[in-house]
């Protein structure tokens, strides 16, 4: 075909026309094979590094005048302006590089030790993967270890129901008259010690000590839907609280002040530090290219399948790229950007997957684990719901700390396992309960 240009050119196709602004110059080339007729394609020029490229459409393949196909998405915007905006849309990097550490060991010998560099194709925070220190011995992390000697003291438990009304705090009457709010077996109430203008605290089992992975699906339920009631109430009286989080850390290695199990309810007008990352990244993704960076993220992680673990419903779940914690685990919820958008049945989805990865974590020796749904409640929508879960160091005597000064002063995680391996070691317990739905 042969195509000469003029600026500015209206180009007529059966599509739509569009407007393109076209440098003056004259170019020759075969149409690309495959393209019987003129009514199969359209025509879009830019000019490119190379001088004046031809760009042709079939479908949802471009193909330039060099015969170089490239595969894009496609959207409700303007072809021109579609184009334009998928032309210069970057790929999710997922950045790593290995390297080595040389040393001489005792008898003399040379070894490298393998480090890898990761980056978060989501934060752009960066972590290490330190292989060798997978070998060293972990003092009570070689079997679940038993319980503490106090998960059976009860009777001085301010969470446990014989102390319950009489040594918890209550919620001011202009937000809840009833003081506090109970739903099946979980009952809320204000956190004592509050991080925040709205600080409060879900109990979701009626047991004072419950192993990881022992509690009942419907006590998570319960728990998470009187979280999203009490969350309801807070936008109600302070829609200026739109930071909002919901997170538990199970045993004191993990951070609980108490054994009893519990969740824990944030709301604020002030964003945590990871709140604003991440709000600032997804928005200028979406800037940049027009979609989420969740949905994004989680189809290129489908595709590669390697650290895809499974799904409950909706929710999708996988082993973090860049873990900033041991055993990363992420539930997404593509598409849901509020949890005010969540149905009952998504908060028993998140529900099943959390009590899978406990499932998991109980596997491997571990007691101890923190969780963390963060909430954007703006009104915007360019952040979809993320879960994160990662196992900690385990509640028993003489065990070290997982954080050490690396991660403190330095602000890189070091963990030992691949988030690959640890996917391969996860599935299991995802296909586990697909074949049990599946069964008559």
């Amino acid at each position: 075909m042969e195509f000469t240009s003029k600026p500015p050119m209206r180009l007529m196709t059966p599509a739509r026309q569009l407007d393109c602004q076209i440098s003056a110059g004259v170019f020759s080339q075969k149409a690309p094979a495959g393209l019987k007729k003129p009514g199969e394609f359209f025509l879009l020029a830019d000019k490119g590094p190379a001088g004046l490229v031809l760009v042709v459409r079939k479908g949802r393949k471009f193909l330039d005048f060099r015969g170089k196909s490239k595969i894009l998405e496609w959207s409700t915007r303007s072809d021109s302006d579609q184009y334009e905006s998928r032309r210069r849309k970057p790929m999710l990097e997922f950045k790593y590089e290995s390297f080595s550490s040389r040393i001489v060991l005792p008898n003399g010998l040379e070894a490298d030790r393998t480090i890898e560099a990761r980056v978060s194709p989501i934060t752009g925070r960066t972590c290490r993967i330190t292989y060798s220190r997978g070998e060293e011995r972990e003092p009570g992390g070689e079997t679940l270890p038993a319980p503490p000697p106090f998960a059976e003291d009860s009777d001085s438990c301010p969470f446990c129901r014989a102390l319950l009304l009489t040594h918890t705090p209550k919620i001011p009457p202009d937000i809840c008259p009833e003081g506090r709010m109970v739903r099946g077996t979980s009952t809320l109430f204000p956190n004592l010690f509050p991080y925040g203008r709205y600080s409060a605290v879900s109990i979701f089992d009626d047991n004072h000590f419950v192993e990881i992975g022992t509690a009942s699906l419907q006590s998570y339920v319960d728990s998470f839907l009187n979280c999203r009631d009490y969350l309801l109430r807070i936008l109600s009286y302070d829609p200026a609280a739109v930071f909002m989080a919901i997170t538990q850390n199970h045993l004191p290695s993990a951070g609980g002040s108490l054994l009893h199990p519990h969740l824990q309810i944030q709301a604020d007008r002030i964003p945590a530090n990871f709140q604003r990352i991440l709000q600032a990244r997804a928005v200028a993704y979406r800037r940049q290219t027009g979609s989420r960076l969740f949905s994004d993220y989680l189809k290129s992680e489908r595709e590669s399948g390697e650290r895809y673990i499974g799904a409950t419903g909706p929710w999708h779940w996988l082993t973090a790229f860049a873990p900033e914690g041991f055993f990363e685990i992420w539930g997404i919820l593509p598409g849901v950007t509020s949890f005010r958008q969540m149905t009952e049945v998504q908060w028993q989805n998140l529900a099943r997957g959390v009590l899978n990865t406990q499932h998991f974590y109980r596997s491997l020796g571990r007691n101890g684990y923190n969780l963390g749904l963060l909430l954007l409640e703006d009104g915007s929508d360019d952040v979809e719901l993320r879960v994160v879960l990662t196992v900690r160091s385990n509640y028993a005597p003489w065990v070290r700390s997982d954080f050490t000064g690396f991660e403190i002063m330095l602000g890189d995680m070091a963990t030992f396992t691949a988030p690959e391996l640890t996917c391969e070691k996860a599935r299991s317990f995802w296909q586990k309960e697909t074949a049990a739905s599946a069964a008559p």
